[in-house]
């Protein structure tokens, strides 16, 4: 690493202690030195601690690293934790060679010099879906592949839209969404429960429907932007939405939609095995945009990175355990495991065709954005902060949606 990178990489770590991203599968890890021992071994740092020696990905992890000939070495830590040892072991020139990481931190580890282009490091991402793809984009360059996606849209309790009298075919944007909450209401139904807390969750949770009115992240104050925001704020006006959403992170309002008694639920990919224990007769529905079509919502899910080495002759190593890794046959048994939507069209068919109720979750997927796209990079966790501030200020009734929105766009200038 070059002489400046430990002034840059301080910067860079305030910004990923301000990131707490909204979808992980992680839960607690370790730690350890990133080198192997010698050159025949190459490590991987991963943020799937729940993994552990003998799982499925282990055992994958290993096998690559036996088809490159080489020897894996594979510590996993906590997601949060994972980024800001990246940046530490950058500064102490002992980068692993493989970093999986959270997608929304892929930019600021990128910025901070800490990853290696595909374009230098020659991993293949030509199958890889341009919107997911565009997670790991900066500058213009793009800093790995996604192992997969997760993303949201809206689980709903058919008994419940029965009982109201709704045809879920019927929903198909805003106004057709808002009658159905209302006929629910009327049939003394609850209407539609999500998370819009004071964290990344709250920003995470109302980004489908900020970009599905047309708004865009570098003008939050915009009339789009006011429309999703009065949305949300009408619905709970109306009593269409409870007043647990300002509290709600995504976990608890899964577990009101749980109760039986709500016809909508905004939740993601990672709630699927929940709805099946819960025995819900329900079914799921990409958000719809403000005038129709399926919204963009924000991606979750991982990286497969390159951290910059010293010794720049790894690479060609590296290479071949990156790309065995995300191969389409190992892809699709990884986002199995993680209740990922795959990152190309040939692993997505795949798992269609295996279970037909990621039908709607690919459409999702194939309609999702990165929360850093747009080359927002770094500038990300500052604009989401005021968002998901504004969010509340104005559920919360203290200022109207357009004097909330106002003031989170001065505040981010």
């Amino acid at each position: 690493m070059n002489g400046s990178t430990g002034r840059r990489l301080t910067a860079a770590a305030l910004t990923l202690a301000a990131l707490t991203t909204a979808t992980t599968a992680c839960s607690s890890g370790g730690s350890s030195s990133a080198k192997g021992d010698d050159s025949g071994t190459y490590t991987i740092w991963d943020p799937y601690p729940q993994f552990a020696k003998g799982s499925d990905w282990a055992k994958l992890l290993d096998s690559c690293g036996t088809k490159a000939g080489v020897k894996i070495k594979r510590t996993a830590f906590d997601t949060g934790d994972l980024a800001n040892k990246a940046l530490l072991a950058a500064q102490q020139n002992n980068s692993p060679d493989v970093l999986v990481v959270d997608n929304p931190v892929v930019s600021t580890l990128a910025e901070a010099g800490v990853l290696t282009t595909t374009a230098d490091n020659k991993v293949d991402t030509a199958t890889v879906d341009p919107n997911l793809l565009a997670a790991g984009q900066s500058g213009g360059k793009t800093y790995g592949t996604p192992v997969g996606a997760n993303t949201l849209a809206l689980y709903y309790n058919k008994k419940v839209l029965k009982a109201a009298g709704v045809d879920i075919a019927s929903v198909k944007d805003w106004p057709s969404l808002t009658a159905a909450l209302e006929k629910t209401k009327k049939a003394g139904k609850k209407g539609i429960t999500f998370s819009a807390i004071g964290t990344e969750e709250g920003s995470f949770q109302f980004l489908p429907w900020f970009w599905g009115a047309g708004a865009k992240l570098t003008r939050l104050d915009s009339a789009q932007g006011q429309s999703a925001l009065s949305l949300w704020n009408d619905w709970l006006k109306k009593g269409y939405a409870p007043n647990s959403v300002l509290n709600n992170t995504q976990t608890t309002s899964w577990q009101e939609f749980a109760t039986g008694d709500y016809a909508f639920a905004e939740n993601g990919t990672w709630q699927l095995a929940n709805a099946k224990k819960a025995k819900l007769d329900y079914g799921v529905l990409p958000i719809p945009g403000a005038s129709g079509g399926n919204a963009a919502a924000p991606t979750g899910g991982e990286f497969v990175t390159v951290p910059v080495q010293g010794d720049t002759g790894r690479y060609t190593t590296t290479r071949k355990v990156v790309s065995c890794l995300t191969s389409t046959d190992n892809l699709y048994a990884t986002d199995t495991t993680l209740s990922y939507v795959a990152p190309t069209g040939a692993v997505q068919a795949k798992q269609v065709a295996s279970d037909a109720e990621l039908k709607p979750w690919v459409e999702a997927v194939k309609a999702a954005k990165g929360r850093t796209s747009d080359d927002l990079g770094t500038k990300y966790p500052k604009i989401s902060e005021q968002l998901w501030k504004a969010v509340q200020t104005a559920l919360s009734g203290s200022k109207s949606p357009k004097d909330a929105l106002t003031a989170a766009q001065n505040a981010v200038k």
